[in-house]
């Protein structure tokens, strides 16, 4: 059977599921909450009750005993009401903010967790906004707004009853106006839902445009696009800003329209009572009491009604939670699947194919091996499907056709935590955790001690630089490592490649985008790290793979040549090519290395 989408739900689904993922597991701290504020209520409804006997035996037929127990009674239904109103509030206050700290785990554990496709699909912007707004929503609908919901509407039944008791007739009279409110209600509340709506969508794009400016903050300075991005960011606000203007109108016209009708009802229950004084058919005090009980109900429906809009907008952000929360990866792990067993780390591709989902194809039957102590080039035009090759390796995305295995080991049929415990990855732009270098390093083994923290770093050339700096290993890199030099960023990213150890190395441009003495440093720290491992790099200099062991030439998806730098260039195919582009065609004299039988021909 298949579930409902989230946005498909209906207000009472969507009640369910947040009553059962969040509420649920803090039922008797909500129980206790609810309990109070029905408790106000119906202390509210004794405190309307006792305003007859006040006016009656105080003013009216004032007695000596009720100029002290009516006013006593009233003071003590006064406080034990305020006490258990406080008690209502520290109770929901904590559900509410743990449901928030919920909302928010739930929804960055999903985006951590997510398939890079969908990443890629959707900017990080409309998380954030999820994260911060929507949270906050649910939080004041499901707690806040139920238990004061509860409590109004309970504090209406209880000023009804109060009516009742003094004149049902004319209570009875003032009901039939209340089908007209419940109009107006429903009314605005789809308003304010629609408004919501809107506010949330733009709340995504608002966050998206910040973090997009942000982030590219270099170019939009080169370029003089200040003034550009101000406008672009200002008219995303705008919108923001109409949809919330017309949730606040809706809001707004909804107390008053309730308010209106309120005080019509209160200037026909004037006219009716003053008939009925003149009569002598009621009381000073049954008149106050009534008409203070139906004060007493006006207000209560005007929070009722807000209420409902409160409620409209969690609703609203609900679904998209749910529509965020519901999104399964489709990178999983099959039911029972094993550890990969200890083994050499050896990486094979066997007549893959592969698709970034409904695009044309990035990889047509590609086949290729590695074995512990390899080094295998990848090398070919931008765009060829370099990057492609090793996103399948740790299971960043799978196959349409083929297979990838590890030691022998389909990368699907095992735990995608021991396949990636295997892996090491350096990538041109490697990225750093606003943290201390020490940390940075230790991402990869969080129990490493000192020593091994040290040891990795001389290895990766990074000690004698770190060392320099006035906190050593403690000092902080700044946002994505900024305080570092590019050179100095790559070798903190050796560093935690070598205390990772792991028998698979995979490298994409590891070097590129250095200048010459930071690439001597990087390149001699990558020999080191390359000792005795499998090792798979991806590089558009030619001169950093001359000694692969082998050297695979991927254009177009496919793998149209295979062998060793020499043996490729006196082929005189697409690698030569390249390779007399950057000035590196002349082939030595010695007999080339070893190739695989007919690896040279170009794939058709």
């Amino acid at each position: 059977m298949t579930e409902t989408p989230a946005t498909e739900l209906s207000n009472r689904a969507l009640a369910a599921r947040v009553w059962r993922d969040y509420l649920r597991p803090r039922w008797k701290g909500f129980a206790v909450s609810v309990g109070c504020a029905a408790i106000v209520a119906g202390l509210t409804a004794l405190l309307l009750w006792l305003v007859g006997p006040a006016v009656d035996k105080l003013i009216t037929h004032p007695t000596r005993e009720a100029i002290w127990s009516i006013p006593l009674a009233i003071a003590c239904i006064a406080v034990v009401r305020a006490v258990f109103q406080v008690l209502q509030a520290r109770i929901i206050n904590g559900i509410g903010n743990g449901i928030v700290g919920d909302v928010q785990v739930g929804l960055f554990s999903r985006l951590v967790r997510a398939d890079l496709a969908r990443l890629r699909g959707a900017h990080s912007g409309s998380y954030v906004a999820s994260v911060l707004y929507d949270a906050g929503l649910i939080r004041e609908a499901s707690t806040t707004g139920v238990v004061n919901y509860v409590r109004e509407s309970l504090v209406v039944i209880g000023a009804i009853g109060t009516m009742f008791w003094y004149d049902p007739i004319l209570t009875g009279a003032v009901l039939l106006i209340a089908p007209v409110v419940s109009m107006i209600t429903r009314r605005f509340s789809r308003k304010t839902t629609k408004a919501a709506k809107g506010a949330m969508g733009e709340t995504s794009n608002l966050s998206t445009a910040i973090m997009e400016s942000l982030d590219g903050i270099k170019i939009v300075k080169i370029e003089n696009r200040e003034a550009d991005e101000e406008a672009r960011v200002g008219e995303v606000i705008a919108r923001r800003q109409k949809h919330l203007v017309k949730g606040s109108n809706a809001k707004s016209m909804a107390a008053p329209a309730t308010e209106a009708f309120t005080t019509i009802i209160v200037a026909l229950v004037l006219l009716y009572t003053g008939w009925r004084a003149m009569t002598g058919g009621i009381t000073a005090g049954d008149f106050t009491a009534f008409l203070a009980a139906l004060m007493a109900a006006g207000q209560s429906l005007r929070q009722v009604t807000n209420l409902q809009t409160v409620m409209a907008e969690g609703f609203t952000a609900a679904r998209r939670l749910f529509a965020a929360l519901d999104v399964a990866p489709a990178i999983v792990e099959p039911v029972g699947a094993a550890p990969l067993p200890p083994g050499d780390g050896s990486v094979s591709l066997e007549h893959v194919d592969f698709a970034y989902g409904e695009g044309a194809p990035a990889l047509s039957d590609v086949s290729l091996r590695v074995c512990k102590g390899e080094t295998v080039a990848l090398v070919g035009p931008s765009g060829g499907g370099k990057s492609s090759i090793l996103n399948l390796i740790p299971r960043f995305y799978d196959v349409t056709g083929g297979t990838v295995s590890v030691d022998g080991h389909d990368v699907r049929s095992v735990t995608l935590a021991s396949l990636r415990d295997r892996i090491a990855l350096v990538t041109q732009e490697p990225f750093l955790f606003d943290d201390t270098i020490r940390a940075n390093i230790a991402y990869a083994k969080p129990d490493a001690s000192d020593e091994e923290i040290e040891a990795a770093a001389r290895q990766a050339a990074a000690h004698d630089f770190v060392s320099a700096l006035p906190e050593g290993y403690d000092s902080r890199v700044g946002e994505a490592g900024t305080r570092l030099s590019g050179g100095q960023r790559q070798r903190i990213a050796i560093a935690r490649a070598f205390l990772k150890n792991a028998p698979i190395l995979l490298l994409d441009e590891a070097t590129s985008a250095l200048d010459t003495e930071s690439e001597a440093l990087v390149q001699a720290a990558l020999e080191r790290l390359m000792a005795g491992r499998a090792t798979i790099l991806i590089a558009h200099r030619l001169s950093t793979v001359k000694h692969a062991d082998r050297i695979y030439v991927i254009d177009k998806g496919r793998v149209v040549e295979t062998g060793t730098h020499a043996g490729l260039v006196r082929a005189k195919g697409l690698y030569s090519r390249l390779a007399r582009a950057q000035d590196l065609d002349h082939a030595p004299d010695p007999i080339p290395g070893p190739s695989i039988p007919g690896s040279e021909e170009t794939a058709s």
